[in-house]
């Protein structure tokens, strides 16, 4: 009994446990997507061996003393930027996005190592030496430490991905202590640019608020001009961003607004996602058995709409499985933010906690046509080997923070 305490004590299996569940199954779905296809019949035999890979990477991880974590944030970071601007020059083009490094039949994605780089840059500065992130400088930093992945991503362009950096580092400059003040500032640019896609009318209300807001605040004159010029501005900014999109992006935005403009083009995964989840019923078709995933109404379903394979062959009672154990982790990830000793631990997990919720609610949003389709992989059960790996790397550090949550480093 001594013994199996002491493992308790120092590994964590109500996040370990639920994330193997999720792997089975995502295996399971991959497996069925992909058993009848002529191209993609191989994919569940190389996500079991991202699996087994990724599985010996978070046993090392685990085992690295805590501060080899820290030591990494630089140099992570560093090398991330670096393959980020290499994919746009030597890097694969797949789905109209320049976002790959081909390696004979498997490919490397460098935005998902740049996640966790990103991750561990902005812990190590929102807590080197008290930085204030209310001071204005420390504040721009980690702004400019966040999104110039963004700004390369978008080079790409990959919509889907810098989405998910901007929430990223949002949410971890919130979690440092930000005024509300500071929250305003910088959530409004871009609260303003999506309702401007809902037409000016949305647009002028959102200005409206942005004007009441400055006067709630009572900050000098000159502050205020420079803030609400700059969410004006934003205001311009989805026109220029729409315009430069690629064709089929344009198409994803304009089928969320609505599904049925384009219901044989962007709009038609969306559409089929929500006939096999629905399809499904309570106990699902069977395992090999749904029609929409047989017979492949839905192009490339192992990937970013895998949700809708379990949801048609697992049904309501398969589907519900797999949020409730992205529930458990994401709680179990919460109390260990509040229970890690040091800053830069926090900061990690709140990281890793928001960038595995920020993909499974736009997925699974995707998948039940609430969310634009927007290329986004649900965390262990999408098939890609880049994201199984550093998704389980995450983990690997989660359960290192864990370990050592009683000692202060």
């Amino acid at each position: 009994m001594k013994i199996e305490y002491r493992l308790q004590d120092r590994f964590d299996f109500a996040v370990f446990i639920p994330v193997i569940g999720l792997i089975i199954f995502g295996l399971l779905a991959i497996y069925s997507s992909t058993v009848n296809h002529p191209v993609a019949n191989g994919n569940f035999s190389k996500q079991l061996i991202f699996f087994v890979i990724g599985l010996f990477i978070f046993l090392i991880i685990y085992s690295l003393p805590q501060q080899t974590i820290k030591m990494f944030a630089i140099p992570s970071y560093a090398i991330s930027l670096f393959f980020l601007i290499a994919v746009l020059v030597i890097g694969k083009t797949i789905y109209g996005a320049k976002s790959w490094f081909g390696f004979g039949g498997f490919g490397f994605q460098p935005s998902e190592f740049a996640k966790l780089g990103t991750i561990l840059m902005l812990a190590y500065w929102l807590t080197y030496k008290n930085r204030d992130i209310n001071n204005f400088k420390d504040l721009a930093v980690s702004l400019a430490i966040g999104f110039s992945p963004i700004i390369l991503i978008m080079l790409e362009p990959d919509m889907g991905t810098s989405i998910v950096f901007a929430l990223i580092t949002l949410v971890m400059i919130f979690w440092s202590g930000i005024s509300l003040f500071g929250i305003f500032v910088v959530l409004s640019p871009g609260i303003v640019v999506f309702s401007s896609i809902f037409g000016k009318a949305a647009l002028i209300f959102t200005l409206l608020l942005v004007l009441a807001a400055l006067f709630f605040f009572k900050k000098d004159l000159f502050n205020s001009i420079v803030i609400f010029v700059i969410n004006l501005s934003s205001g311009f900014f989805f026109d220029y961003v729409f315009k430069i999109l690629k064709p089929h992006q344009q198409k994803r935005i304009e089928s969320f607004i609505d599904p049925m403009a384009d219901p044989l083009g962007s709009g038609y995964n969306a559409l089929q996602a929500k006939v096999a989840v629905g399809s499904g019923g309570l106990f699902g078709k069977g395992f090999l058995q749904g029609n929409q995933t047989q017979l492949r109404f839905i192009p490339q379903q192992w990937t970013d709409f895998i949700y809708c394979v379990i949801g048609e062959e697992f049904g309501f009672i398969g589907s519900v499985i797999v949020i409730v154990l992205f529930l458990i982790l994401f709680l179990r990830l919460l109390n260990i933010a509040n229970t890690a000793k040091d800053n830069f631990s926090v900061l990690v997990v709140v990281g890793i906690l928001t960038l595995y919720f920020v993909h499974f609610a736009l997925n699974i949003g995707m998948n039940l046509g609430i969310t634009p389709v927007i290329g986004i992989p649900l965390p262990f059960l999408s098939y890609g080997g880049s994201s199984l790996i550093i998704n389980l790397i995450m983990i690997g550090i989660v359960l290192n923070i864990y370990r050592n949550r009683k000692t202060h480093t």
